[in-house]
């Protein structure tokens, strides 16, 4: 799978480790081909611009699926919802992981620097990848009606 992975320079705040770099390597280690959409240090960048590369890369076709990463993963939801095509969850827990997942079919993870530690960040992706959609009928009636209310395009 080709997966996307981007942040703000939360994603290089101190103390190190930094999450991004790290993040990135446990993609790779799970042998998960990674396309890196930024940034690439701790200086200052604005998060919309990082999600939308990412979920316009999703809307062609160039990778399946995205994690991206800020100080809380709420600013990079709210920008990557902005697409029509994404269904972008923040995720806290191992819970909200797994619906994130099962009931929404979430094609994006925000994670939150400030909020979770890298353990638990990287508990969190091995949930998120190793999680199905359960392709209920009630969840695809669902994502499909928002789909329909954003006026978007049927992924």
């Amino acid at each position: 799978m080709k997966i996307g992975l981007g942040c703000d320079h939360a994603g290089y705040e101190g103390p190190p480790p930094y999450y991004k770099p790290c993040i990135k390597q446990h993609l790779q280690n799970r042998g998960l081909e990674v396309i890196d959409f930024g940034t690439f240090s701790s200086a200052p960048v604005d998060y919309p611009d990082v999600a939308k590369s990412l979920c316009e890369a999703i809307g062609r076709g160039e990778i399946e699926r995205g994690v991206l990463l800020c100080g809380t993963g709420i600013g990079m939801s709210i920008s990557a919802n902005k697409f029509p095509w994404i269904r972008a969850a923040v995720c806290t827990t191992p819970f909200m992981t797994i619906l994130s997942r099962t009931h929404n079919d979430s094609n994006v993870l925000c994670l939150g620097r400030r909020i979770l530690t890298l353990e638990e960040c990287l508990h969190i992706i091995n949930i998120w990848l190793d999680t199905p959609f359960s392709g209920e009928e009630r969840h695809c009636r669902r994502i499909e009606k928002n789909r329909r209310l954003l006026g978007g395009k049927e992924c």
